[in-house]
């Protein structure tokens, strides 16, 4: 395969490899970019998407090896304009970080399809310095959760300690514990989920367990069993962050989180319009002083309320 990408990251392109012969144009280029399918739906919509120089009929069309696809790429060069409207849980702050609790239901950071409306736009109201932080599409973000989870996320206040909060997540001395109501009864008291983590080949939105994957690793203990509900309260520890991991191990292993129709589970489990999962607690080290900061989450109303059914 080849590719080459301007320097201003504008679009992408893209000879098709033998690989990817015989797959809809659609999945194709979201493996390709690693685009979500809705926003290469959006750009296919729009027209940004040319195989042999011309737009493709439907997204279904059949790619041939050789072909060459150009994608003109969704701007993330700046984010919207801040947004007082957005609430903002903020747990601590200090010159150099922030630690938020997200609220079920936020995306974290623009992008096509969600372009404000985010985390990201709330946090730039507050905190404009943090535009110079990080990634331009993703100012001071430096991790993230997945819009239906809630739970703590830290924030990068300066260029400084972007870089070293980054190498914490990289080192995997960020400590980052969450709690999941998984599917079934699980037997062992407490375990270790080690398995490598890629796209799936089903459906490049998603991730599965695959052998050529990414090291992904997460140990956990059962918090509780509901034996009439047949379901597990889980605590996990990330020891890695890969894309969804929490959520594809526990299809792994036959105890997806409930609420999860991605991953396993339904939709509406015990009324829930959400994955029940909630990251409880995060600890690191401050970029500044060294000293190691830890900050715990209570579970917010709506999980709450499925396990005083239970």
């Amino acid at each position: 395969m080849t590719t080459s990408t301007p320097s201003d990251g504008t679009h992408f392109e893209a000879s098709v490899p033998e690989t990817l012969a015989g797959e809809r144009i659609d999945r194709a280029v979201a493996f390709l970019t690693g685009l979500s399918r809705r926003e290469v739906a959006d750009l296919l919509a729009a027209g940004a998407v040319l195989v042999g120089g011309a737009p493709p009929a439907k997204p279904s069309l059949k790619l041939v090896t050789g072909d060459v696809v150009r994608v003109d790429l969704p701007d993330t060069s700046a984010v919207d304009p801040a947004d007082a409207a957005i609430p903002l849980h903020v747990v601590y702050e200090d010159a150099d970080v922030i630690v938020v609790d997200k609220q079920e239901h936020l995306v974290v950071h623009p992008g096509s399809g969600t372009p404000d409306g985010t985390l990201v736009n709330a946090l730039l109201h507050r905190y404009p310095e943090l535009a110079g932080v990080g990634e331009p599409g993703r100012p001071g973000i430096v991790h993230r959760l997945d819009k239906g989870t809630s739970g703590l996320l830290m924030v990068a206040r300066t260029p400084v300690a972007y870089t070293h909060l980054v190498g914490q997540l990289s080192d995997r001395t960020v400590y980052r514990r969450y709690l999941a109501l998984a599917k079934g009864i699980v037997e062992s008291v407490e375990g270790l989920i080690d398995a490598r983590i890629g796209r799936s080949a089903r459906d490049a939105t998603r991730r599965a367990v695959v052998a050529d994957g990414r090291e992904a690793r997460n140990p956990y203990r059962v918090v509780e069993r509901y034996t009439q509900s047949d379901v597990t309260l889980l605590e996990l520890r990330l020891e890695t962050g890969r894309t969804h991991q929490i959520r594809v191990h526990l299809e792994a292993i036959d105890h997806p989180v409930i609420g999860d129709p991605r991953y396993g589970g339904s939709i509406g489990e015990f009324g829930l319009t959400r994955p029940f999962l909630h990251a409880a607690a995060l600890g690191f080290d401050h970029p500044t002083t060294g000293e190691f900061l830890q900050f715990e989450s209570a579970l917010p109303a709506d999980l709450n309320a499925v396990l005083a059914r239970l």
